[in-house]
């Protein structure tokens, strides 16, 4: 009976560590692995954003490419920067230890970073930064306080001047009619090149990407899995009926 209520206890232990953390509040986010065009973007901003630093060698770009339905020539042309071929691995040329001196740890692989940390943290992570000058690169982050990484998409979004507000639906004033909260960030510092719901988009995007590369089969584990479910009650009917002819002498 100890070791049963040890084994319980060590099982739900990672629960109870989420549920005491005081994590922040994160907003909403469903991915859709079955929009084609807003994966295209996504991989696109990746490639162009986060690939420089992050890489998600765990995938293949042939294997990429084909899921989302994008030519390989042209990926090949406009998506892999570093020589690699289409066949490769999703590597990036920064050099680890380089990439420690320079932030303090090398970046992670983000190929199962929506699995690792979910996918609401990494869409309300990605909009998160705000300008902080006591940090090394000037910036902090709602979601990750203290993190070190500098804001990689600030020419998108632009740089917050105060802490955006993740977490916090958008309300309308019942008398003037204005939206609270329509943009996630109040003030800029710094403007971007994007609105506030461009902005948002593009990050859906880029985080139903990740999500993506995370559970690339999801949508065929999903298609197979009702199969088996409507196997499985078949199966059930069959089961029940033999079992029946099984006992009936017996009762």
């Amino acid at each position: 009976m100890r070791k049963l209520i040890f084994g319980l206890f060590i099982a739900f232990l990672p629960a109870l560590g989420l549920a005491a953390g005081g994590a922040a509040s994160l907003d909403a986010f469903e991915s859709d692995h079955s929009d084609k065009a807003s994966l295209q973007r996504g991989v696109a901003t990746f490639t162009n954003y986060c690939m420089g630093c992050h890489s998600m060698e765990y995938a293949r770009y042939k294997r990429v490419a084909d899921d989302l339905e994008i030519p390989a020539e042209l990926y090949e042309a406009n998506l892999i920067f570093t020589g690699a071929k289409i066949g490769e691995l999703m590597k990036n040329s920064m050099n680890k230890d380089m990439a420690a001196d320079w932030f303090g740890a090398p970046p992670p692989d983000l190929t199962l970073e929506t699995r690792l940390r979910g996918e609401a943290w990494v869409y309300s992570y990605l909009r998160g930064f705000y300008k902080d000058e006591t940090r090394p690169f000037g910036v902090n982050n709602v979601v990750f306080p203290l993190v070190g990484m500098p804001h990689a998409l600030v020419g998108l979004q632009g740089l917050c001047a105060v802490e955006p507000h993740i977490g916090v639906e958008a309300s309308v004033e019942p008398l003037s009619g204005s939206i609270n909260n329509a943009d996630v960030c109040p003030e800029y510092a710094i403007e971007g090149s994007m609105t506030g719901a461009e902005f948002d988009q593009a990050m859906y995007d880029l985080t139903n990407f990740m999500s993506y590369m995370a559970d690339p089969v999801k949508l065929e584990r999903e298609r197979l899995g009702i199969f088996v479910l409507i196997f499985v009650a078949i199966f059930f009917v069959f089961a029940y009926l033999l079992n029946r002819e099984y006992w009936k002498d017996v009762h």
